[in-house]
Parts: C-alpha cells; sequence; structure tokens
C-alpha cells in the first residue's frame, strides 16, 4: 500500500553522514528562502497599500512618547527612529498603551517636573496604570525590549550609561560590535606554493 510506504530512501544505509547532513542542509535552505520570499512578497504588498506608511507617521502618540521618554531619562536628546520602533512595539503588545501615554503626556506638560523621579512619582500618584507603563517605556530604553521583542541592542541605554568603564559582553574576537566596523585591509597573497599540488583524499567519516 502507497501509505505503508517509508519515507526514508531504500539506500539510506548506504549514506554518509555526512551525505544526510548535506540532504538535511539543503531541504532546511530551500524551505528557509521560500519563507523568505514569501515575507518579502507580503511586506511589498503591504508597503503598497495607500495608507500603509502614512499610518504610522500620523500618529500623534509618536513625538509625545519621544518627549516623554526624554523626560523619564532624564536626557535631551533621544534617537526618534529607535522611539518611533519602541513606541510601536509597546502599542502593539498593549494598544491601551496608546491613550495612556497620551495621558502621561497630558500630566507631565500639566506641570513641571525637573527629573524622572519627580514625574514617576507625580504619574503613579495620579493613577496606579501609570506605573507599569513608565516601566514598559523605561524597559524599552534600557533594554531595547518592546512587546517581548528585542528592538535594539547597540543603542539600548544599558550600555551607554556604563560604557567608559564595562563594555558588553561578548566572546567575538574583535570586541563587542566588531561587525558594524569596516573590516581591516589585508594584504593579497605573493607567494608561491614550494611543492606540488597533492592528490584531494576524503577522509572517510
Amino acid at each position: 500500500m502507497a501509505a505503508d510506504r517509508s519515507c526514508f530512501p531504500t539506500n539510506i544505509h548506504l549514506a554518509s553522514p555526512n551525505a544526510m547532513r548535506m540532504r538535511r542542509a539543503l531541504r532546511m535552505s530551500r524551505r528557509d528562502m521560500l519563507l523568505g520570499a514569501m515575507g518579502a512578497a507580503v511586506v511589498a504588498l503591504g508597503a503598497s497599500r495607500p495608507g500603509f506608511a502614512a499610518t504610522e507617521e500620523a500618529d500623534p502618540v509618536v513625538p509625545l512618547f519621544l518627549a516623554v521618554s526624554q523626560r523619564l531619562t532624564d536626557r535631551d536628546v533621544l534617537d526618534p527612529q529607535i522611539s518611533h520602533a519602541l513606541y510601536a512595539g509597546i502599542i502593539h503588545a498593549n494598544p491601551e498603551r496608546r491613550e495612556q501615554i497620551h495621558k502621561l503626556h497630558d500630566l507631565m506638560a500639566s506641570g513641571s517636573f525637573a527629573s524622572a523621579r519627580a514625574l514617576a512619582s507625580a504619574a503613579e500618584h495620579s493613577d496606579p496604570v501609570f506605573k507599569d507603563v513608565i516601566h514598559e517605556i523605561m524597559t524599552g530604553w534600557y533594554r531595547g525590549v518592546a512587546d517581548q521583542k528585542v528592538v535594539v541592542y547597540r543603542s539600548a541605554l544599558m550600555f551607554d550609561i556604563t560604557k567608559d568603564a564595562v563594555y558588553p559582553k561578548t566572546y567575538a574576537a574583535g570586541g563587542p560590535f566588531y561587525w558594524t566596523q569596516t573590516p581591516p585591509e589585508v594584504a593579497v597573497p605573493t607567494g608561491e606554493p614550494a611543492l606540488s599540488p597533492s592528490k584531494f583524499v576524503v577522509e572517510p567519516t
């Protein structure tokens, strides 16, 4: 019966471990390429829809989130693109945060808060829900995480506050974030082999 046929090739006992791993890797690479192409097509289709990008840019709470973030982190300058990405993640995880962030900004604008501590204390006293809102905003900026996803890593503020003394942990020989820099120039070899080429032998595994 067709249903009783084995899904494995009949000569699997003759295949080497390397050949089996190669077949598995090829199957995975084909699947990944197909999924990647489908994902790119979906993104392109969504981006081509009228108002797709405008919806992101037209949200009036986006600049309010940045202003609140600057006060809560006691920083005059924060990256607007990172702010937008963190805001999008927070709102995606909990749509109610949009209105709560708006109200938090209104509270900030209604008074004179000289520090993040003053604003946070007043916000929690005004409405206990602001405590969770502030936690999510600070987690986003300092850990780079929103909606349980890593939004930013290198520019997370947890690295910035200790960059003069402690570097991020890494096992990379080139140091943290070495892949973001232009690699060093390597001279083209000019030497010639002293011996004639040897026969290539594949050792069994």
